[in-house]
């Protein structure tokens, strides 16, 4: 798996099986807003999933083309403490969705398995495997980008919402979504996906 400390080696990127960007090295993410205030607006979410769904579009360009991708915020400071794609398929591991190996990867670059003080974005709702995750990680916030009905539409998938998984848990976690749905559809919808999609059910049939 090819490991990227930022994007500067555009070629190193595309030879990547899939994507990982860790630390405060996504300089543009740093949110006065949020520093300020403690608090996200609408606008900061909406932005910051725009941001992360163009950058999971760029996994149509690897070996590993995914469409679903997450990244980890400091709530406060609204400094980006890791971003990572589904690594499923690089890892040979059916566990290693978007959100689970980004929570592993922010976990161990902290030393800690607790993120109480983040806030993780991903571009298709968590599903119940991914949110129990984010749940038993303590995360502050989980905002979604599509749905887990979208996601149902071009492969398997529990139809299981992620605030129904939270409403059935003892830990409390905000759950904001979808945010920004038609742009992160796009992932799911692009040509060079689809044709993974095809092969995936292909491959299972």
């Amino acid at each position: 798996m090819g490991l990227i400390e930022g994007l500067e080696d555009r070629r190193e990127f595309l030879r990547s099986a899939s994507l990982v960007v860790g630390g405060s090295i996504v300089a543009g993410n740093f949110d006065l807003e949020a520093a300020a205030t403690g608090a996200v607006s609408p606008a900061v979410d909406a932005r910051r999933m725009r941001e992360l769904a163009d950058w999971t579009m760029l996994t149509m360009q690897t070996p590993n083309p995914v469409p679903y991708a997450a990244e980890i915020f400091d709530t406060r400071s609204g400094v980006s403490l890791m971003r990572a794609s589904n690594a499923v398929g690089p890892e040979h591991d059916p566990s290693a969705h978007g959100e689970v190996w980004t929570i592993r990867l922010a976990c161990k670059k902290l030393g800690t398995s607790s993120l109480q003080g983040y806030t993780l974005y991903t571009t298709c709702e968590p599903c119940p495997m991914c949110m129990a995750c984010c749940l038993w990680s303590r995360l502050d916030r989980v905002v979604y980008g599509a749905t887990v009905g979208d996601a149902a539409r071009f492969g398997d998938q529990i139809l299981i919402s992620s605030r129904e998984v939270e409403r059935h848990s003892s830990i409390r976690c905000e759950v904001t979504g979808p945010v920004e749905r038609e742009h992160c559809l796009k992932l799911f919808t692009n040509p060079t996906m689809q044709a993974v999609f095809k092969k995936w059910k292909t491959d299972r049939d």
